[in-house]
């Protein structure tokens, strides 16, 4: 897959474009909904010996749109993003800068240069997609901009048990913890990628070591507490236990947030490695514990949990 970044006006001749058939929208999460659009953009491709490709922007629109919105947290951050994308065999990815001049666009202004002038002949989106100032082009308008350039497929809607999937029903899913019914909406785990960096070696002196991990800021993660996770090392996949949150038992390490994971059966030094953490259950709330005594119990009535629901 080849990865174009583009900021408004791009200098690309259109003469000098692959003819693409190219699915559009943010894609944040990449779940069951925007798998439906992406793979339809592939399929009307390989059908018409054209390249996919996928238009997705950056950064989030409420960072420029929203007053006060300096920072978004992502639920598949750019990187990760690149990497499903690729394992669904999309040819070129364009990321288009979303800024104050690319939201003052027309929609005939944003059709014209970044569909038509892209040499885009098939469009695919879903039902709400919309596009140009204040998205005031959408699917259901789209035919009054397209100039006879283009074909365009509308996505409908993609639901689960009733419901609308969608990326901010995973947000609100994340609030919760509940990670099991996040992977049913992206049809992956969930995943979580750092580097380990150094702690307070606590859980070394407990009898149950954890890699530290680096905060990945514009990385969403779920909500504080204990999560049985998978860790992925290397091309190994390990069971574990992961903690987010601040060690409340510990004074002297409250304060800030953590992600520490203990790797079952595995005790090598993992100090500036990257992990994937892929998120499988919410096991239970972060407690303070009378003692270091108690915290080792119920780590070990985790530690069974886990490998139960695991097996």
């Amino acid at each position: 897959m080849r990865t174009f970044e583009l900021t408004y006006p791009h200098h690309f001749e259109v003469d000098d474009m692959p003819e693409t058939v190219c699915a559009i929208g943010f894609f944040d999460g990449i779940h069951k909904g925007h798998q439906q659009v992406i793979g339809k953009a592939v399929q009307v491709a390989q059908e018409n010996g054209m390249e996919s490709a996928v238009i997705t922007f950056h950064p989030h629109p409420s960072v420029v749109l929203k007053k006060g919105t300096r920072h978004v947290q992502y639920i598949t951050p750019l990187r990760e993003k690149q990497e499903i994308l690729q394992k669904m065999n999309v040819d070129r990815l364009y990321i288009i800068e979303f800024n104050k001049e690319l939201s003052g666009l027309s929609p005939q202004e944003f059709i014209d240069h970044f569909i038509i002038g892209l040499n885009i002949k098939h469009l695919v989106a879903g039902f709400d997609y919309s596009f140009g100032h204040k998205g005031s082009g959408n699917m259901t308008n789209i035919s009054d901009y397209t100039r006879g350039k283009f074909d365009y497929t509308v996505i409908d809607k993609v639901t689960l048990d009733d419901e609308k999937v969608s990326s901010t029903r995973i947000r609100e899913l994340l609030k919760q913890g509940n990670v099991e019914t996040v992977n049913k909406l992206l049809k992956r785990p969930l995943k979580y990628t750092s580097v380990v960096i150094r702690g307070a070696q606590r859980g070394r002196d407990l009898g149950y070591p954890t890699a530290n991990l680096r905060i990945v800021e514009d990385a969403l993660l779920p909500k504080i507490g204990i999560y049985a996770v998978r860790v992925i090392y290397k091309n190994a996949v390990y069971e574990g236990m992961a903690s987010i949150g601040t060690n409340p038992t510990f004074k002297e390490d409250q304060g800030n947030l953590s992600v520490e994971v203990n790797i079952f059966d595995y005790n090598n030094d993992l100090y500036g490695e990257e992990l994937q953490i892929e998120w499988h259950k919410f096991i239970r709330e972060e407690q303070v514990f009378p003692d270091a005594e108690s915290l080792i119990e119920q780590l070990a009535r985790d530690e069974v949990d886990i490998r139960n629901y695991f097996h």
